[in-house]
């Protein structure tokens, strides 16, 4: 059986003008960026969608916008993450209505679950969505991980079609491999960590969610056509510039959040977008966004 989601399905940022507007014209800019540069899907409402920092109402309508920017020439794959299963729920309903493909939700933060909580929290979720559901693995920002066990479990769910391991862990990755290979051939196993795409796709992944092809999405979907060929000099050649990207970009700032601001002010110094942050982060300075104008001159990434 062949996995419902393989290839790049970037985890979109969320283009934003004040702090609860979208930048409605920059939207369409980068989703016909991603779908140009020959994307698998579309991933809205995720980590680097800055989607907890966001209201309902404007996730409601970035939903709405990309569905319909889209018009189905790629899957839009919705996070409902949240600190409510209601509003999770609530959320899925209203994606569906919209036109979404699938969800995906990471375990619910603040209160640290423990794995027989997960399960009981999951369950009921699932019986209320109204499309296929993706688990998104984030211990860093969840505080906790999806065990083997509970996996194992979700495997036998048929609307739970796949995760998303954002844990960095190779170990991990493999045991997920191992479990699907057993019980469910068609789940989707795709890696966040874009410096070791390549590595979980030759190992046998699926594809990738990586932050970095917002702004080069054509070279994360070479990257991937590489090692799913089993091209190991591509691959490699490949691999270093997805590295030199995320050196070059990630690494100006002194936060976590430097990630996302350096994706943002990247794409609004190339034209594509606004780089406004949500509350509580602010869009990198004036000498920050120097080193990033040298930083993508060095990497030669243009509009």
């Amino acid at each position: 059986m062949t996995p419902t989601y393989t290839g790049i399905v970037p985890p979109m940022i969320t283009p934003l003008t004040e702090r609860d507007t979208l930048d409605v014209a920059g939207l369409e800019r980068l989703v016909e960026r991603l779908v140009d540069g020959g994307v698998s899907g579309i991933f809205i409402l995720g980590t680097t969608g800055e989607a907890p920092s966001l209201s309902y109402r404007l996730r409601r309508e970035l939903i709405q916008r990309t569905c319909d920017l889209v018009k189905g020439r790629v899957p839009v794959l919705v996070g409902i993450t949240d600190t409510s299963l209601v509003e999770s729920a609530a959320l899925a309903q209203e994606a569906e209505r919209m036109g979404a493909d699938a969800l995906v939700t990471s375990a619910p933060y603040y209160f640290p679950a423990g794995q027989p909580e997960l399960k009981e929290y999951i369950e009921p979720l699932v019986e209320e969505l109204p499309l296929p559901l993706m688990l998104y693995n984030m211990p860093a920002l969840t505080k906790v991980s999806f065990s083997p066990e509970v996996v194992e479990w979700a495997m036998d769910c048929e609307k739970i079609v796949g995760l998303k391991d954002s844990s960095g862990d190779l170990t991990y990755f493999r045991k997920m491999q191992y479990l699907a290979a057993k019980k469910r051939p068609d789940w989707s196993l795709l890696v966040g960590p874009e410096e070791i795409l390549a590595e979980t796709v030759l190992l046998g992944g699926h594809g990738g969610v990586n932050g970095g092809a917002n702004l080069n999405p054509k070279l994360y979907v070479d990257l991937y056509k590489a090692a799913a060929t089993g091209d190991l000099a591509q691959c490699r050649t490949l691999s270093r510039q997805v590295l030199e990207l995320s050196q070059a970009i990630y690494s100006v700032g002194h936060h976590g959040s430097a990630i996302i601001k350096g994706l943002k002010c990247a794409l609004s110094i190339l034209g594509v977008c606004d780089d406004f942050m949500a509350s509580p982060f602010h869009r990198f300075r004036e000498t920050e966004r120097a080193q990033i104008t040298q930083q993508l001159e060095m990497l030669n990434i243009t509009a």
